[in-house]
């Protein structure tokens, strides 16, 4: 039963009963608005919930169609600009402390160490410089 079910009942008794006190008609007055103010706002809830549910729908597409493109963008040797790294490598480390997997580029292994992302471990990298020209 509703609220504005039970203000109807509760109306429909005292009518029922003849109350003809002037401060009870206020009251259920009073209930009865409360009431139809609560129905517009369950209404104009659930008008918005389906507005918003769409614009979440559009949301999704839009960002599977910018993003779909732009991960294309980042695999291509596309130009000498900074706009991507299109030709920066990284090279896979994996944390010794907590076993994460993780990425870092060239010139944080020329640094020598990282923090790991996962624990915050720090990692150092110690090789020569021939090993690097070695892999190239």
């Amino acid at each position: 039963m509703t609220i504005t079910e039970k203000v109807a009942y509760l109306k429909g008794l005292l009518e029922g009963k003849g109350v003809e006190d002037k401060e009870m008609n206020l009251i259920v007055e009073i209930l009865t608005d409360l009431a139809n103010d609560l129905a517009d706002l369950e209404d104009y809830t659930a008008e918005l919930t389906e507005q918003v549910d769409a614009v979440d729908e559009d949301l999704n597409t839009l960002e599977e169609d910018f993003y779909d493109e732009w991960d294309d963008d980042e695999d291509c040797d596309c130009c000498d600009c900074d706009c991507c790294d299109c030709d920066e490598e990284y090279y896979d480390v994996t944390c010794p402390s907590c076993n994460e997997d993780f990425e870092v580029d060239e010139d944080t292994l020329l640094d020598g160490g990282v923090e790991c992302p996962n624990c915050g471990e720090h990692l150092e990298f110690d090789f020569d410089d021939e090993e690097i020209e070695d892999e190239e």
